[in-house]
């Protein structure tokens, strides 16, 4: 049983996984550097901190990564305004409100990036708290954005509700468990591989399903 709901945000409240890969893309092709985006699709999820040497190289991290960081939210705030939040994204915080959980919304983004997506689901006056990049040192696949979470919350035990391989991870690493939902273009099979104890095709099949899961009602 848990007491507390933490939801990532970018591809699984709001669909930016796509343009987040276009943007990185683009701030790798800055430095000349190439990389596959079906490469930089598979690292959606971690953090920037994370992503540089996980898809160019320890090298490309040295040599470049404050850098490319800089230029990928260069490149991502020109196409920010292209994003929607999933069908059902409000509507499933809200009622997971209702059921008396607290709410996080958790993200490894920038602040900006973070506060603009709040107001695009009317999170604000729902949660309870949230997080962005500026409130940990590592990024998922580290377990800080969830423990930060929890402590934002004051929460005893939590669910994670992600959409990426690097959430279930993260979450594991604290026992925490995932509903995992398949918004950030990531497989059933790679999801539950990764940790997730279930996974949805999509936020409002999620909220059909609460009451067969740890967010059915709090402990």
């Amino acid at each position: 049983m848990a007491d507390t709901a933490i939801f990532d945000v970018d591809g699984t409240l709001v669909d930016t996984n796509y343009q987040h890969a276009i943007a990185w893309y683009r701030a790798f092709r800055r430095h000349e550097l190439t990389v596959p985006v079906w490469r930089i699709h598979r690292a959606i999820g971690m953090g920037g901190d994370q992503l540089v040497p996980a898809v160019a190289g320890d090298d490309a991290e040295r040599r470049h990564g404050d850098a490319l960081r800089e230029a990928q939210t260069e490149e991502f705030d020109r196409l920010i305004d292209e994003v929607r939040p999933f069908d059902g994204a409000r509507e499933l915080i809200e009622e997971v409100k209702s059921r008396g959980f607290r709410v996080v919304l958790a993200s490894s983004g920038r602040k900006q990036h973070v506060e603009h997506f709040l107001d695009l689901v009317g999170g604000r006056p729902i949660a309870d708290a949230w997080t962005s990049a500026d409130d940990v040192e590592r990024s998922k696949p580290a377990p800080d954005l969830v423990a930060t979470a929890m402590e934002r919350a004051g929460g005893a035990s939590g669910v994670m509700i992600g959409d990426s391989t690097w959430d279930c991870v993260a979450a594991r690493k604290l026992d925490v468990p995932t509903l995992a939902v398949r918004t950030g273009g990531f497989s059933a099979e790679e999801l539950t591989d990764a940790g997730a104890v279930r996974v949805f095709d999509s936020l409002i099949d999620l909220r059909k399903a609460l009451d067969e899961t740890a967010l059915g009602s709090p402990s």
